[in-house]
């Protein structure tokens, strides 16, 4: 087994398909499967389940997945180790809530790519449980995620501090009205935010019986909906202030216990620290600090 092998595995892994693997490989797809399946042989069991459509690992696949992505960031970083000199360059690859991004990345992701403009920095959106687990697979280098996180190991520290409110359609003025709707609707992102749970405990504590959540995709769609009387939601106060001042929605403050929360950057404890790394962090800690002094 050697690293080629296991970076063809990932690849094939991630997309599915044999050829897609190929065409990002630059190969050809006979060279592919003829790679996994002596990868196959070597491990002696089958990794990958063959169907018209493509393929999907198996459970032995699953388990060994982790292992490839780790590997092959291990000789990135090998490498990214090897060349770090001079002034922060190459890649990173980050993760986001998307309400951090709507509500506190722009002023320092902006001042970072005017100081280190040779830094390629690329960014995704995802629920806190999707980029723990990219981030903590090597999939991304670091994500803002809420906490708390408890994982062996990610490095956490804490960036921002939000205030949760609890949304509601305008007309609702008082969170004691909510106990009178029938069939309350929540309009929430999809299982792994963090959001959705902490409104799920919050109602459930109230005694508030809910219909099936509506999951979307987006902060904006969210809002739109409670604006529309369809649902209510729990977000930082921050992201909502501006509709609720435009008389869209309503806001309702709750106890301190439910409404603090962390937004935290992780990373990987073992992983290497590139100059690139350090540069980001530092900036995001420097424009918290500002956040802070302008609130």
């Amino acid at each position: 087994m050697d690293v080629a092998d296991l970076k063809v595995f990932e690849a094939v892994a991630r997309h599915g398909s044999m050829n897609k693997a190929a065409t990002e490989l630059h190969t050809v797809q006979s060279n592919v499967t003829a790679r996994i399946r002596s990868l196959e042989r070597e491990v002696g069991i089958a990794l990958f389940n063959r169907n018209v459509r493509g393929v999907s690992l198996t459970p032995a696949g699953h388990r060994m997945l982790p292992y490839a992505a780790r590997l092959a960031k291990l000789v990135a970083e090998a490498k990214l180790a090897a060349m770090d000199e001079g002034s922060p360059n190459g890649t990173l690859a980050l993760g986001t809530l998307e309400t951090t991004a709507a509500l506190r990345l722009s002023p320092f992701l902006s001042q970072f790519a005017r100081r280190y403009s040779q830094v390629r920095l690329s960014l995704t959106t995802g629920t806190s449980c999707s980029l723990t687990a990219d981030v903590a697979e090597c999939r991304l280098d670091g994500a803002f995620v809420a906490g708390p996180v408890d994982h062996p190991d990610l490095y956490c520290e804490t960036i921002f501090h939000e205030e949760l409110v609890l949304v509601t359609p305008r007309t609702m003025r008082s969170i004691e009205s909510l106990r009178s709707v029938k069939e309350l609707k929540t309009i929430v992102y999809r299982l792994g935010c963090s959001y959705r749970v902490r409104l799920e405990s919050l109602l459930s504590d109230m005694g508030i019986v809910t219909a099936t959540p509506l999951e979307f995709g987006s902060l904006d769609a969210i809002v739109a909906c409670v604006a529309a009387g369809i649902g209510i939601t729990l977000l930082p106060r921050g992201v909502v202030s501006s509709a609720a001042e435009q008389d869209l929605v309503t806001i309702h403050t709750i106890a301190p216990d439910k409404a603090h929360v962390e937004t935290l950057f992780i990373r990987r404890q073992d992983a290497y620290v590139s100059s690139a790394m350090q540069a980001f962090v530092e900036v995001a800690r420097s424009g918290n600090g500002a956040l802070m002094a302008a609130a």
